[in-house]
Parts: C-alpha cells; sequence; structure tokens
C-alpha cells in the first residue's frame, strides 16, 4: 500500500475542533490536522519526536517553535529539524529510514500544542 497525504486536504485546516493526546506523552496536544498527517502516512513517530524533544532544555526554553521534516524521497531518509521562527535552529534530528511520502512538511508547537501553520 502507497502512503499518500493529499496537500489539497492540508491547506482546508483551520483552527481545531478536537484535541487529542498520545498516551506517551500526556502533556502534549494536538489537533485535527496534525493528526490527519500521522493517520494518512501512518507516522505517528512524528508526532512522539517533538513531543519527546521538549524534554531537551534548549527546545523547551522555546515558546514558540517550528519544526520541518524533510526527507530525501529517494534514499529513504529524512532530517527533522526544530527552529525557533527566527530561522535559528535550536535541534536536529537524522532519522535514518522513513517512508513518509512528502518531500517536507511542517508543523508549529506553542503551549504544548502541535498544529499545522494553517491552524494556528
Amino acid at each position: 500500500m502507497t502512503k499518500t497525504i493529499d496537500k489539497e486536504i492540508l491547506r482546508h485546516f483551520h483552527g481545531t475542533e478536537n484535541w487529542y493526546r498520545r498516551g506517551i506523552a500526556r502533556n502534549v496536544l494536538y489537533t485535527d490536522g496534525a493528526k490527519y498527517v500521522p493517520e494518512t502516512a501512518e507516522a505517528y513517530w512524528l508526532l512522539d519526536e517533538i513531543a519527546f524533544s521538549q524534554m531537551v532544555k534548549r527546545v523547551a526554553a522555546e515558546e514558540f517553535q517550528l519544526w520541518k521534516l524533510k526527507v530525501n524521497l529517494k534514499e529513504q531518509t529524512a532530517k527533522l529539524v526544530c527552529e525557533d521562527g527566527n530561522g535559528h535552529t535550536v535541534f536536529r534530528k537524522r532519522i535514518p529510514y522513513t517512508d513518509f511520502p512528502l518531500e517536507e512538511i511542517s508543523f508549529y508547537f506553542t503551549n504544548n500544542v502541535i498544529h499545522l501553520p494553517s491552524e494556528y
């Protein structure tokens, strides 16, 4: 089965009607749009990586975080990067294998909530 994420559907997430949390990181919430991504791409690990990274002091110190997953589709590897919203990298992690279907996706993290940029 090929995993796909419809970019047109991503554009239609504005705000959220529901709040979700994973059992593994109970203090972090995520929105309808943030839920669509891992549900569709079978990539809950991505939300977990963002949530677990909040245990890193320099990450947690940032009130607003921009998270970018950049995927090399050919090599099936990726880089997960957290920026402070002003272009400064505060965290990065190499993902040695992923079958995530997009070349790039971004999330915002603020007030313990993960959401798509369009939901901010």
